[in-house]
């Protein structure tokens, strides 16, 4: 059994026991439990339940392993050729660690 699920604007395949990175929650502490209601879609062995917009009654809840994971640093590089000009920006996205607990539906 796995959902679609929507955290943070993103849609994220859950299954029970999988680890997710999402984009950082602010108010997440280390072992906290945190649920999130916004299911789209759930498929019960072979069995698709689309919502309109949301599947009622179903939720996932998940617990916090890291509030505040740093992902691989992203470098982009500006140049124009003949010019002299040239800009290096780096840039290193926060997420959170999630894992699922339970998926209700």
């Amino acid at each position: 059994m796995y959902v679609i699920v929507e955290i943070n604007g993103q849609q994220f395949k859950a299954e029970e026991g999988k680890k997710l990175f999402v984009h950082h929650i602010q108010n997440a502490e280390n072992g906290a439990t945190v649920e999130f209601e916004k299911v789209l879609l759930v498929d019960n062995n072979g069995t698709v339940t689309v919502g309109a917009p949301t599947v009622e009654g179903a939720k996932v809840v998940c617990e916090v392993v890291s509030p505040l994971v740093k992902g691989e640093k992203v470098l982009v590089f500006h140049k124009k050729r003949r010019k002299g000009y040239r800009k290096l920006n780096g840039h290193r996205q926060q997420f959170t660690e999630l894992t699922i607990k339970q998926v209700i539906a």
